[in-house]
């Protein structure tokens, strides 16, 4: 492990370290007495936040020696890193272990672990532990960096190890990682959350926001630069208020404009924006800074401004409206994306006729449409006036038809045209073609070479759908 350059506490880091040379000592001597490693697996659920956390647990399972493996039944490790926002990832999850309580049973040592944004709620964790005793190990969101202590602990104990802190901790540098991907990279700016939108759970789950020193980002993208990377994704819960806490003054603009400058990185995205912190000076430095995107994904969740205040969103209609008219007037062929939820608590078919009109005026590229639902612990959930599933539903499929059709025509006025496309890697959908993306996050599809990923060449559409493009070298 690499060491720690903030003011976490030393002893926690040397336990650490501890722990990490514990057991990757007796899984040598398991591989030395048997020929086999140890595998994990992984499952990921959630947003790009909790892939990263998933980049960083592989990076501490594999320094204490255990090897990557995709199936289950393999695996002397198994982790689910969960996702609290919406209930049916809870569901999912709940029912993959279920499914896993047989393979336990034939392998009482293999160590069954839950962590992340669901562990942080108080009725998940009773229920995991009432329900689910076969599960070995219980963290959360703040312990990720804990895992080698805890699974040194699961590895001496028949007991549930169970480690979930309320309060926010100190940000740890340097941990070990394993990126799988070796063109792009996610990095958190920022952790945490101060908006208490009404609907939302995961200021409660993932704690108040700590900004990283800019130092520290530049740094981490420095060396990713280095080996060979060529964009960065910046992950925060609203990166547009990076820099509360911070003893030096940079704020999310200036991070830009010092990210712009690392030799090496060919592009720069982010995620996500909150509409109320969008400044002058971001829509600036997005323009000014030739390595940004032309892409920004602004949440507005309802086109009803009384729907808004419902959800504590801190913004109207018009002011969203206002930002979506600068944005443009600055950056020229900026796609814009967006996040929606149908059915909030007391929407009427005003407020919902209210949201199709700013989807028109708007004009986004694509949006990420939810059905409402409850989350335990959230104002949203105690409020008056649900709206039933049937009425939901219907708003929901009027909503994806509107949607489809801007997507379509948009992508439509793409044919003929040549875009840069960063080649990512072999098409899931065609092993005979590559897919990328352009700088306005746009798949493409593309018949060439695997030579050719990791370079940015220029393709032109030859045929557009909505929410992918086809098309070939130029």
């Amino acid at each position: 492990m690499k060491s720690y350059v903030n003011t976490f506490d030393v002893a926690m880091i040397n336990e650490i370290q501890k722990a990490i040379d514990a057991v990757s000592q007796i899984n040598t001597d398991i591989y030395l007495k048997t020929g086999n490693k140890r595998k994990y697996i992984i499952y990921t659920f959630g947003c790009q936040m909790n892939e990263h956390d998933t980049e960083i647990l592989s990076g501490l399972l594999e320094q204490m020696g255990y090897e990557h493996t995709d199936t289950a039944d393999d695996g002397d490790i198994i982790i689910f890193n969960t996702c609290s926002v919406r209930e049916h990832a809870e569901n999912r999850v709940l029912g993959r272990i279920a499914q896993l309580k047989p393979l336990k049973t034939v392998r009482p040592g293999l160590i069954l672990g839950i962590c992340g944004c669901m562990m942080q709620e108080k009725n998940m964790q009773e229920l995991v532990l009432k329900h689910y005793p076969y599960v070995d190990l219980i963290f959360g969101t703040h312990n990720i960096h804990k895992l080698p202590i805890l699974v040194k602990q699961a590895l001496e104990s028949k007991s549930t190890i169970y480690e979930v802190t309320e309060n926010d901790l100190e940000i740890i540098e340097n941990l070990p990682m394993k990126r799988n991907d070796k063109i792009k990279a996610y990095l958190n700016i920022m952790y945490g959350c101060n908006n208490f939108c009404t609907y939302c759970i995961v200021p409660y789950v993932r704690g108040r926001e700590r900004s990283r020193n800019p130092e520290d980002i530049v740094n981490e993208i420095k060396g990713l630069a280095d080996k060979g990377y060529k964009e960065v994704t910046l992950l925060g819960q609203n990166v547009n208020s990076y820099g509360h806490g911070l003893n030096s003054k940079a704020d999310f603009a200036d991070l830009l404009y010092m990210i712009n400058e690392i030799h090496g990185i060919e592009r720069i995205r982010f995620t996500t924006s909150h509409p109320k912190d969008l400044s002058d000076k971001l829509i600036y430095a997005m323009r000014d800074c030739e390595k940004v995107c032309e892409h920004i994904h602004l949440p507005v969740q309802s086109g009803s401004t009384r729907i808004l205040k419902l959800m504590n969103r801190n913004y109207t209609k018009e002011s969203y409206l206002t930002l979506i008219d600068k944005l443009r007037d600055n950056i020229a062929d900026i796609a814009i994306t967006t996040d929606i939820i149908v059915g909030f608590p007391g929407e009427t078919d005003e407020d919902f006729n209210e949201t199709l009109d700013l989807v028109k005026k708007s004009d986004f590229d694509s949006a990420y449409t939810f059905i409402y639902s409850k989350r335990t612990g959230t104002k949203a959930a105690l409020m008056e006036n649900q709206v039933q599933d049937e009425i939901k539903h219907e708003r929901l499929e009027k909503l994806i038809e509107l949607q489809n059709e801007i997507s379509l025509n948009k992508n439509i006025s793409l044919e003929g045209s040549i875009v840069d496309v960063l080649v990512e890697e072999i098409s899931k959908r065609d092993p005979n073609k590559l897919s990328g993306r352009t700088r306005t996050n746009k798949l493409v599809h593309f018949p060439g070479d695997s030579s050719l990923i990791g370079s940015t060449k220029k393709i032109k559409i030859t045929e557009p759908k909505a929410y992918t493009l086809l098309g070939e070298l130029s």
